[in-house]
């Protein structure tokens, strides 16, 4: 039996139907990738898109700018990984970089008086400027209108911001007893040349108190080609003992006229700050400090009873058995720890703070 021409008219009306709804559904696949593709914003590379204040449009380590070589002396940059193991900051002295610095490292001894040569840009607000110094006090020039310049501190006080010391470095376990290095000299001090005969009180004075009852064999830098980098050290551990006077006494000031002969195998003499501001850094046991004797005669005493006494002089090592110390650098690379050591700083610690009046702090 035929279809009635309702039911043929409405199944044509579904037909057509059923095809256009395919085309259309053909025609959004094919079409919506294109769409999708015209319509984005372009791809940005992830390097470069971070401009937020506190990141580098040229790397995403922060930038530390060096903005002075402390007493022009340079090193290559990237030795602070070969040196240190430190590779957390993009380290530069390009002063074209200064807008994109997160901090600026501005030694302080190279600071004009009118401080005409510090950075005359407006400082960017994520960035930190740090004041470098490794001087005391008595050696510090006092330069007006710097008190309230810096956020960070980077100097050898316990209490700066960044804190610079060649540390002791615990073993993991008891090592065997050290081996001492030959001694040729009983007790040496390393001096500019005249600075002897000078009638300054102090360092001085005491040694002219001290050679009264013993030898010192005194050695003149200023003449000595052999007190550059490893002759330098064997130099120091050719001695019993070795006088680690500092220019100045103040607190945590303890320079590497201390840490040389403790990291070479040699026995300090100090005359610096008290007994205990050298514990907090080393132990007890691995020096001797002037202030224990009552006079020069009582220390000249002991010496020559421990050169006598292999026994009683060993006990000085006993602290290795437990620690190991590096031996500090020299030459160019004499600045190298504090820069680097700001470097990994700068990474660690975003935040920012002003330091109100420097000088109240360090002077």
């Amino acid at each position: 039996m035929a279809s009635s021409p309702s039911f043929s008219g409405l199944r044509a009306i579904l037909i057509v139907t059923l095809v256009l709804a395919g085309a259309i559904v053909l025609l959004l696949m094919y079409y919506t990738p294109l769409l999708s593709a015209i319509c984005r914003p372009p791809l940005v590379n992830s390097r470069w898109q971070l401009k937020q204040p506190n990141s580098s449009a040229v790397t995403d380590k922060p930038v530390v700018l060096l903005w002075f070589w402390p007493e022009k002396k340079s090193f290559d940059l990237q030795d602070c990984k070969k040196l240190f193991n430190i590779d957390s900051c993009h380290l530069t002295d390009d002063r074209s970089m200064y807008s994109r610095a997160e901090a600026v490292l501005i030694f302080h001894r190279a600071i004009s008086d009118d401080l005409s040569n510090l950075p005359t840009s407006p400082r960017p607000r994520f960035q930190r400027w740090i004041w470098f110094n490794m001087d005391p006090p008595t050696n510090t020039r006092k330069i007006e209108g710097i008190q309230g310049l810096f956020n960070l501190t980077l100097s050898y006080r316990k209490d700066a911001d960044i804190h610079i010391r060649w540390k002791l470095t615990a073993k993991k376990k008891p090592a065997e007893d050290f081996v001492l290095p030959k001694k040729e000299r009983l007790l040496c001090w390393i001096v500019d040349n005249n600075d002897v005969n000078t009638t300054a009180v102090g360092k001085y004075s005491y040694y002219k108190e001290l050679i009264k009852y013993i030898k010192v064999d005194v050695l003149y830098n200023s003449s000595a080609e052999s007190f550059k980098g490893e002759d330098y050290f064997q130099m120091i551990s050719s001695c019993k003992f070795f006088l680690s006077f500092e220019n100045s006494i103040h607190k945590d000031y303890i320079t590497e006229t201390f840490s040389g002969p403790l990291a070479v195998g040699t026995v300090p003499i100090v005359l610096g700050p008290p007994r205990h501001n050298y514990e907090d850094f080393v132990p007890g046991t691995s020096f001797i400090h002037v202030n224990d004797f009552p006079d020069a005669m009582k220390l000249a005493d002991l010496i020559i009873r421990l050169d006598e006494d292999n026994e009683a002089y060993m006990q000085y090592f006993n602290w290795r058995r437990f620690y190991t110390v590096r031996r500090h650098l020299t030459e160019n690379y004499e600045f190298a720890l504090p820069i680097c050591q700001a470097c990994h700083y700068v990474h660690m610690n975003k935040e920012y703070r002003a330091v109100p009046d420097l000088y109240k702090w360090f002077l």
